[in-house]
């Protein structure tokens, strides 16, 4: 069991399987709430594996990564904007890459997984799992927010 999970997470990190630490969504008091049953039916599987059990899409299968117009990145789960394209660029990691969020749009926690501690972004909101923080991303902020395109919808202006 202990093998299986260390294998389910390596591979996670390498980006070859669809899959990370299953251990739910933020926890706290949330704006908008559903049960599981609810998330469960307005999601796919993908979905609710990225944004309620901290799952991790494989690496260049969102189209988002590629999205290149102007617009709003907004959370699928509550449909709160969290990222304008402005603040987009292309970080060759295979996911969207923002190097800042909205305003009062994220919050973040320490993630232990994977043998080091990380920073877990997820909405302020609905507490849907968004991705992480890096601390390599391009100036102003030297930020990466390094996102699961499944957990986003996207507007055009």
């Amino acid at each position: 069991m202990l093998r299986r999970n260390f294998m389910a997470s390596a591979a996670a990190f390498l980006g070859l399987t669809g899959t990370a630490r299953l251990s739910g969504a933020a926890e706290g008091n949330f704006e908008v709430t559903r049960s599981k049953a609810e998330w469960k039916a307005m999601l796919t599987s993908l979905e609710y594996r990225v944004m309620r059990e901290e799952g991790t899409e494989r690496a260049f299968t969102s189209p988002l990564n590629d999205e290149k117009r102007a617009g709003m990145f907004h959370c699928k789960g509550c449909d709160l904007p969290l990222y304008s394209s402005e603040h987009k660029y292309d970080s060759g990691t295979g996911w969207p890459s923002f190097w800042q969020a909205q305003a009062n749009a994220i919050g973040t926690k320490p993630d232990r997984s994977l043998f080091m501690v990380r920073t877990e972004c997820h909405c302020r909101r609905c507490g849907s799992h968004l991705g992480h923080i890096f601390d390599d991303g391009p100036a102003p902020t030297g930020k990466r927010h390094c996102i699961n395109g499944v957990s986003l919808s996207f507007r055009a202006a």
